[in-house]
Formats: C-alpha cells, sequence, structure tokens
C-alpha cells in the first residue's frame, strides 16, 4: 500500500469558493460524460500501458491506426525499455496534454548499485535527494543538453536485496530518472545504474485508471464498429476534462462562454465558482456549470480578489478549446 505522505501536485484537493449561483441552460453544450463517442474520438483521451519495445512515438501511431483517426499525441515519452501509463490523447484533445506538465510522474523501478551498502545509508540518500535538483540531460535525449532543475517531490526506498534497490520516485516533468540513479550511485560513492522502471502516475492517471493495452484498445473498438455496442469503448476512452483534473479552476456561467470561446478575457461578472489554490500568475481551466473544458487561462488576481471582485478582468485567455457556437451569445437572452 502506498504511503499516503507521497504526493504529487495533482494530488492536492480542489477548493471551490463560491462567488456567485446561477444554473445552467440543458439546451446549450452537454455533460462530458454523455458525449457520443464519435466525439470521444476528436476530444478524449486514454490511459495506455506502454509495453517495454517500442516508443512512444510508435505507439501512438498505432493508437491513431486502431482508431482510424488523423491525429493522436502522448502526456510524456517514455524510453523504449520503460512500460506504464502514457496517456495518449486522441484528434483536438492533443492540445490538452501540455496539462500533464504540471501534474507530477511516478515512477517505480530498480537501481543496480555497483558495490553493496547499508540499507540505512542508502535511505539517507534517498531523503537528500527529495528537493530541486539540478540535471542535464544525458547525451542520448531528444532535448539541448542544458543544465536544468527539476523537483523531486518523494523518493522512498521500497525494498533492498543485495544490490538491487527497489525504489518508488514522485517528481516533475521532465526528470531524467537514469541520471538520478547514477547520482545516487556517486554519492553512495559506490556507483549505480536503472536497470528496470515502469511509470505508475501521470497526475491523475493512474493503474488503477482504466490501464488498458493496444489490444484491449483494438478489442473494443473492433466490437464497437461491427456490433455497434459501445460500452467497452466508452469505458476506456475518458472525456477531455480528464487531462485537468489536477488543475485549478474557475467555472463561468453560461452567458460567459461563447465571448470566452472568442478568445476573449474573463470578467468578474462572469465568475461562479473559484478554486482557493489560484494566485496571481496560476495557469487555471475555465469550465462550464456542467463542468466542460473551455480553456486555459492566466490568474491576473488571487482566489479571494476575484471572490470580492465586482468588475474587471479577473483571467487573462491564453488557450481556448471549445467550439464556438456550443453557448448562445449573451445578449441573444435579453
Amino acid at each position: 500500500m502506498q504511503d499516503s505522505k507521497l504526493k504529487l501536485p495533482s494530488d492536492e484537493p480542489e477548493q471551490l469558493l463560491v462567488k456567485s449561483q446561477d444554473t445552467t441552460n440543458p439546451e446549450f453544450g452537454i455533460d462530458p460524460e454523455k458525449r457520443d463517442i464519435e466525439t470521444l474520438l476528436q476530444y478524449g483521451v486514454i490511459n495506455l500501458d506502454k509495453p517495454s519495445g517500442p516508443t512512444s512515438h510508435e505507439v501512438v501511431t498505432w493508437v491513431r491506426k486502431i482508431l482510424g483517426i488523423s491525429n493522436a499525441g502522448h502526456g510524456g515519452t517514455l524510453d523504449p525499455r520503460v512500460t506504464g501509463v502514457l496517456p495518449c490523447g486522441l484528434g483536438k484533445a492533443t492540445r490538452v496534454l501540455s496539462a500533464l506538465l504540471t501534474a507530477g510522474k511516478e515512477y517505480v523501478g530498480v537501481m543496480y548499485l555497483h558495490s553493496p551498502e547499508l540499507q540505512n545509508k542508502i535511505e539517507s540518500i534517498f531523503k537528500i535527494f527529495t528537493d530541486k535538483l539540478y540535471q542535464r540531460p544525458p547525451i542520448k535525449s531528444s532535448v539541448a543538453r542544458k543544465l536544468r532543475i527539476r523537483e523531486i517531490y518523494y523518493s522512498k526506498v521500497l525494498e533492498v536485496n543485495e544490490n538491487r534497490i527497489l525504489f518508488r520516485l514522485g517528481c516533475e516533468a521532465g526528470t531524467y530518472v537514469r541520471k538520478f540513479c547514477f547520482d545516487i550511485g556517486e554519492a553512495l560513492c559506490s556507483g549505480a545504474h536503472l536497470t528496470e522502471l515502469r511509470r505508475t502516475k501521470v497526475g491523475k492517471f493512474n493503474e488503477k485508471t482504466n490501464l488498458i493495452t493496444l489490444q484491449n484498445l483494438k478489442d473494443a473498438f473492433t466490437i464497437y464498429q461491427e456490433e455497434g455496442n459501445e460500452y467497452y469503448l466508452r469505458k476506456i476512452i475518458f472525456p477531455i476534462e480528464k487531462m485537468v483534473e489536477h488543475m485549478p479552476k474557475i467555472f463561468v456561467r453560461d452567458t460567459a462562454v461563447d465571448a470566452l470561446c472568442h478568445g476573449a478575457d474573463l470578467a468578474a461578472a462572469g465568475v461562479c465558482y473559484i478554486d482557493a489554490r489560484i494566485k496571481i500568475g496560476t495557469l487555471i481551466s475555465l469550465m462550464t456549470l456542467k463542468k466542460e473544458l473551455i480553456g486555459f487561462g492566466i490568474a491576473k488576481k488571487n482566489a479571494l480578489d476575484i471572490l470580492k471582485s465586482k468588475s474587471k478582468i479577473m483571467v487573462k485567455t491564453t488557450k481556448v478549446f471549445m467550439e464556438r457556437g456550443l453557448y448562445p451569445r449573451w445578449n441573444k437572452n435579453k
């Protein structure tokens, strides 16, 4: 059982404050859980269990071919030999995958020490490496080898068996676990390298969240095509909103939605509910009262100031995902 103290940023609970209450018109928009399959294939995400061997890019290509869609993407590259959680955005949902960069990731791996060490010494070094660390990407990497800082949220030794260490690591996106193991070995003065690795969490996606194989996906889609049975496909395709479950949110009234879809910034009058975690500069999700994702924005005020404000712009809209025209223009009801 996982230690309750081992938390990623995505594990922080939502804390909604009520600025104003309003109802939502059922004639406009739709509950994300009630979208039809064709819409989910363009605005959905799957929690794929990447096998050892292929690259993340190859796996996504197979997903695209299985579902017969023109576009798909993944939420964080895994090396060919690494297995585990690989969220795959479908169709236009690929634009939302950037939300997972702030969610945090968890891995379980096996590290091999080049010479044996006492367990209490190993555990003490792991504690030291739980903080913000400097890392330079390895030579074989897809990014520039510039020194950068990555945060380790937690690192825990699960078991020591002779020279092998089973460990759990919670870290910021872009952390190189192989480099982490190398640095642990250097600190122990024994040397170490990574031998096995599995990703167990990406934000709210984990091994218990309908994690599926490529074969599961193929079977579910074949049943849908040949029998018209949506049950299995619905069980494995999440609405696009799954990718922003961890993000601070502002829920807006129906009359503000269409303006936001046209790129307008969010004014105080359009706000209904606010996440108490919001600070100036926070990246937030703009949501309808039906819990549909509208887009992303940058908060211009903190949560309490938004709660008290009666006018002015509260959020600068940066990305819009919802199609225009799903909600009426504000003046059509006047």
